[in-house]
């Protein structure tokens, strides 16, 4: 077994370690993951019922299970975890509502043939982000993504049915327990550590007793769901590629291909592993694949989760066996009806609450990405024009924004791509600061 003593791994990438060390290590990583997450916000705003919203779920985890073995495997060939992501909700939502699942599932094929182009065939994905994507722009895209979701987790946290108060209090109480048990899991030692990856099981378990106190629990469709079934294509019906939803979802995979960039930077700065072209061409052709299979499936994109490059640096185990092998129980999971029903039937709020401080640490780890820029007036103008035009995307009236092309409504209805488009023309208009 090797040892990096700068980097405290006691078990390098390529290395292997046993089955039962390498599932425990895998689940791990998807306890860290909170994979259910962005399909249940999604699924919300998509007015899904909770089977819909049951095999929504589950095909993203079969996605995300897919797309983690591809890349960990193939595609990157670094621990990367894949699970969807957040950067396309308003935008999918938009088209759902608007064309219908058939034409959102349908939009999303093309977009994740570019990102696949873009990677080994091409090899051209690693000169544009040397080019485009400086900390300075990758930091403020994951600050755009927290800031954006944020009205989206608020509006749920008050609840779309019932009573707003005992909705809010819900949300609240979820939120509470979340931050709590976070700060205590930060401290040293094995017991802290559980509590910390816990911690999101455990808030939405105390949201849920809330909420049973209220009325607003009701888990008769676990019943009803079969222990086991498999993936089937296109589960929502037969796709439909519209031109203006596709357009908008190519700039939307750019986007989230920024995002998943930052998370193959913390990777390599946890494993001492070079992020060299071949990697960062290999890793887009590998998340291109996932999200065309995740489409294919009826699941989200999907993109790298930069939390498992902190459970590395806890575990010290670097090894892409562990991480296959959480790929593997992601797989698994998503075969599970009964368990997706069960996390379906949890109340709104009480996700919108747990939902609300995942925003707040998404907008905090921008932060820290840029930390090492110097905030001259032309850097704050780059990060913070960007944080402006999305909140106007975001707040825009309904009635303004409806006149809008079809095209461009999408990207408006997104939030995340405007801020994400002019972080990267800023960068490359403003005049560079004097060395």
């Amino acid at each position: 077994m090797s040892r990096n003593t700068e980097l405290h791994l006691t078990v390098g990438v390529d290395e292997p370690v046993s089955p039962l060390k390498a599932f425990a290590l895998g689940l791990q990583h998807v306890l860290a993951m909170d994979v259910y997450i962005a399909p249940f916000v999604m699924a919300g705003l998509l007015s899904l019922s909770v089977p819909e919203t049951a095999t929504f779920i589950q095909m993203t985890f079969v996605a995300a299970g897919l797309a983690t073995l591809i890349q960990a495997g193939f595609g990157i060939r670094l621990p990367v975890m894949q699970g969807p992501s957040y950067v396309p909700i308003g935008a999918l939502a938009a088209i759902g509502n608007s064309l219908g699942l058939g034409a959102m599932f349908g939009s999303l094929l093309p977009g994740a043939l570019v990102m696949t182009l873009l990677g080994k065939p091409l090899r051209v994905f690693s000169r544009i982000v040397r080019f485009f994507i400086p900390p300075l722009v990758g930091g403020t895209v994951i600050v755009i993504v927290g800031i954006a979701l944020m009205p989206v987790a608020l509006k749920g946290c008050y609840g779309y049915f019932g009573d707003p108060a005992h909705n809010a209090v819900v949300a609240l109480v979820s939120a509470a327990v979340l931050v709590v048990l976070t700060v205590a899991g930060s401290r040293p030692g094995r017991f802290n550590q559980v509590v910390r990856m816990g911690s999101v099981v455990f808030s939405m378990a105390a949201g849920t007793l809330t909420a049973a106190a209220f009325g607003m629990v009701n888990f008769d469709s676990v019943a009803a769901a079969p222990w086991l079934a498999l993936p089937v294509i296109f589960p929502y019906g037969t796709p439909h590629i519209d031109v203006s939803a596709a357009l908008t979802l190519v700039f939307i995979y750019l986007v989230v291909l920024v995002e998943t960039t930052g998370t193959w930077f913390a990777v390599e700065a946890v494993t001492g592993s070079r992020l060299d072209d071949e990697r960062i061409n290999g890793g887009t052709f590998g998340e291109g694949v996932g999200c065309f299979l995740g489409a294919m499936l009826g699941g989200t994109p999907v993109t790298g989760y930069s939390t498992n490059a902190g459970i590395i640096a806890i575990t010290g185990v670097a090894s892409r066996w562990a991480i296959m092998a959480g790929g593997g129980i992601l797989l698994v999971l998503g075969m599970v009806p009964k368990l997706m029903n069960v996390i379906a039937s949890i109340p709104g709020p009480v996700i919108s609450g747990v939902f609300a401080v995942i925003c707040v640490v998404i907008a905090m780890n921008g932060f820290r990405v840029v930390r090492t820029v110097t905030l001259s007036e032309r850097n704050m103008l780059v990060m913070g024009l960007p944080i402006l035009l999305t909140l106007a995307a975001v707040f825009m009236p309904a009635e303004l924004r409806d006149r809008l092309p079809a095209l461009v409504r999408y990207l408006v209805e997104s939030g995340i791509a405007v801020g994400a488009v002019s972080a990267v023309v800023l960068n490359l208009i403003l005049p560079k600061d004097a060395e």
